[in-house]
């Protein structure tokens, strides 16, 4: 191990870093909102709209990102719509990411009993009043594990901005390897910044749906 050659390129790594973690948590927070707005669709069953968000779902959940990202990154522009290489990352991401975000919040929403929401409504409470006070909160502590995996799986597939030269993570150690032949070093400060990044989200999700359990939400 050289770590002399680590020492030399760790600020190149971390400024990779940075702009993986900067595009992936715009990302992920642009696919929460997709997300929540498609699970509430689908809830409560809006006509027409319901069908288009289950085309949607399918359609993002069954091509790869790689494919998503030169769709929005060389195909657009063909039509006369230009971007840059951020935010089609974002974009692309968002896109992904909404569809299994949407399924995570269905299930939660759909696992609240219909007795609650029923005896809510015989109580007085308006419909959005149900939805805030008795489905939220119990929907929350059901999707929090799918939600944080979720998490975990769109950050990682930042790893295929690459393909439309943004100078992320793999991006820093593919060039380096091609430049240096230095593949462990390169590849061993790969998995270090991806934990470093990836790990405390994963620890933060078992804390948060520990708590969640313990306040009584998951019972």
């Amino acid at each position: 191990m050289n770590w002399a050659f680590i020492l030399k390129y760790l600020p190149l790594y971390e400024r990779a870093a940075w702009l993986t973690v900067r595009i992936g948590f715009a990302g992920v927070i642009l696919a929460v909102i997709i997300g929540l707005i498609c699970a509430v669709i689908q809830y409560e069953k809006v006509p027409f709209l319901k069908q288009v968000v289950a085309v949607y779902i399918e359609l993002s959940r069954n091509t790869p990102l790689l494919v998503q990202l030169f769709f929005i990154y060389y195909g657009l522009p063909k039509i006369g719509i230009q971007t840059d290489a951020e935010i089609c990352g974002m974009a692309g991401l968002a896109f992904l990411g909404g569809s299994y975000m949407a399924e995570a919040f269905r299930s939660g929403l759909e696992s609240v009993a219909d007795i609650q929401t029923e005896s809510a409504l015989s109580l007085g409470m308006s419909r959005m009043q149900v939805m805030r006070y008795v489905v939220f909160p119990q929907a929350l502590s059901v999707s929090v594990p799918a939600f944080m995996a979720n998490v975990i799986f769109l950050l990682k597939e930042t790893s295929v901005f690459s393909a439309i030269s943004l100078m992320d993570l793999m991006f820093t150690a593919k060039d380096l390897i091609g430049l240096y032949y230095k593949t462990t070093e390169c590849l061993f400060l790969l998995v270090v910044f991806y934990l470093m990044i990836l790990l405390p989200i994963s620890i933060l999700g078992s804390l948060l749906e520990r708590r969640l359990r313990y306040a009584g939400f998951g019972a």
